[in-house]
């Protein structure tokens, strides 16, 4: 359930709250709502200070009990760093870092005085939504797969209040873009034994089914014979699961009109195939369709915005497994676009589906494609954890996605798509080679798609680095979810 968002209207040494979050910089400068605490418990504040009881060491969180003069019940002082170098990813930091603190808490709402600190270039909208989503993600929990426990804590942040009038459209956009992570994260911590390809494809039908405006084709094996997606069908061949292509439209500015496309790799186990993976951390490759699992969050969150825009999203959704009518190494498979594919790797699946999902998605003739795609570990060596690694020939696509994902704090970092490139991609058997070798492996995957996506606007967003957090109780992040929505709210002003 997603974090119920609202706008403070008390001050905030009245407000009854269990809870109320103030921040403080680390040479003592006190926030506003800070400094009114300190007048109503006669400098209690600024002792504290003093004595060292309380930091502003950035993203330092210090929990006050009953404080005189002040009716929460609690306040939670978060550090904001040096003032003088205080900026949006400091912002981000102190935000994420409340909420963090706030979900080991026995408290059901919050108060946020975050949002009235000035951030230098952005404006209360962003700061609100900001904080909002910051709150969201942090309280979220993954509950799916465990047995109820009577003795589990009764007590979870339910919602949070923000300081900041008139930002009712912010919270609008909070709720809808935490909506649509949620989704993300719920279908990337599924395990795959539920989280198949069918599965995806009935929770498309059920979001379309529940939602004036959209609607949802699921394309079966048969039709996507007919069709020819002959890239797609080999990774599905070995998997007693049939692969699903799940196509939700919504049609938000009327007919004639052309649609954005976003397109997901919905890889909902991979266990690399033939080319089998090495058994340590194979359990994370459920994780591998999260960039459908992201794609199919921005579109939920793009529909409860009821943005003003045609919109089409186009899942394919697969299982990759070693079998005895596996796909292999050296088989060459026919396109949807035509094109032979060399296999050389059958672990470099990713890149099959999606070439005739990104083929086929043509159809509707978009102004702009985005593909999303937990596609490569050359990308997680490249960029780590923190940026997704973009890729486009579309300078202005790139600056646009880009600016997207620095409003977010879902940042992506622009990677090379020269045809320089292309080269390694030859094949002496097949117009074109499914791997390109062990050097700058993320481009090469993105020079592969780039082949079938000629005539179009066309972006691809490696999320391998960024789509879940690594280990064994790693979840998924939700992300590219921020960054997509943000980029469709932009087109739709």
């Amino acid at each position: 359930m997603t974090l119920k968002f609202s706008l403070a209207q008390a001050a905030p040494e009245t407000v009854d709250s269990p809870c109320i979050i103030v921040g403080l910089y680390e040479d003592r400068v006190l926030t506003s709502a800070a400094a009114r605490l300190d007048e109503a418990t006669g400098g209690g504040i600024k002792r504290l200070v003093a004595s060292g009881d309380i930091t502003g060491k950035a993203g330092s969180t210090t929990l006050l009990f009953n404080l005189s003069g002040v009716t929460a019940a609690r306040v939670l002082v978060v550090g904001l760093g040096d003032s003088k170098k205080f900026d949006a990813a400091a912002f981000h930091r102190a935000a994420n870092e409340s909420a963090r603190a706030l979900k080991g808490l026995p408290v059901a709402s919050a108060t946020s005085w975050l949002t009235e600190v000035d951030v230098p270039g952005r404006d209360a909208a962003w700061k609100l939504r900001t904080a909002a989503l910051a709150a969201d993600l942090q309280a979220y929990r993954y509950t799916a797969t465990f047995k109820p426990k009577d003795n589990a804590r009764a007590v979870h942040l339910e919602s949070i209040a923000f300081a900041g009038d008139g930002q009712d459209r912010a919270l609008v956009e909070a709720d809808a873009i935490a909506g649509g992570v949620r989704f993300a994260r719920e279908l990337g911590n599924l395990p795959p034994n539920i989280c198949n390809p069918a599965w995806i494809a009935a929770q498309a039908k059920t979001f379309a089914d529940a939602h004036d405006g959209v609607s949802c084709e699921v394309l079966e094996r048969d039709d996507m014979q007919a069709l020819g997606m002959g890239s797609l069908l080999g990774v599905a061949q070995g998997s007693a699961n049939p692969p699903k292509l799940a196509v939700l439209q919504w049609n938000g500015a009327g007919n004639g009109v052309k649609p954005y496309a976003l397109v997901g790799k919905g890889i909902t186990f991979d266990t690399g195939g033939i080319s089998i993976k090495p058994s340590a951390g194979m359990e994370e490759m459920k994780f591998d369709m999260c960039g459908a699992a992201g794609v199919l969050g921005a579109f939920v969150a793009a529909v409860e915005l009821r943005l003003p825009i045609n919109l089409v999203c186009v899942v394919a959704a697969v299982e990759n497994m070693p079998d005895g009518n596996s796909y292999r190494p050296s088989d060459v498979l026919t396109s949807m676009s035509g094109l032979t594919i060399e296999v050389l790797n059958t672990d470099a699946e990713g890149r099959l589906i999606l070439c005739d999902a990104l083929t086929y998605v043509q159809k509707f003739e978009p102004q702009v494609i985005i593909d999303a795609a937990t596609l490569t570990g050359a990308c997680v060596v490249a960029l780590g954890k923190h940026a997704s690694g973009l890729m486009t020939k579309d300078d202005e696509l790139a600056d646009q996605l880009l600016a997207a994902g620095n409003a977010t704090h879902d940042r992506a970092w622009r990677l090379p798509l020269w045809d320089d490139y292309q080269g390694q991609l030859d094949s002496g058997f097949a117009d074109v080679a499914n791997i390109g070798g062990k050097y700058a492996g993320a481009i090469t995957a993105g020079c592969f798609l780039a082949r079938f996506t000629n005539g179009y606007r066309w972006a691809h967003l490696d999320v391998a680095g960024t789509a879940w957090d690594e280990g064994r109780k790693g979840l998924a992040t939700g992300r590219p979810v921020p960054l997509l929505v943000q980029y469709l709210i932009d087109r739709s002003a």
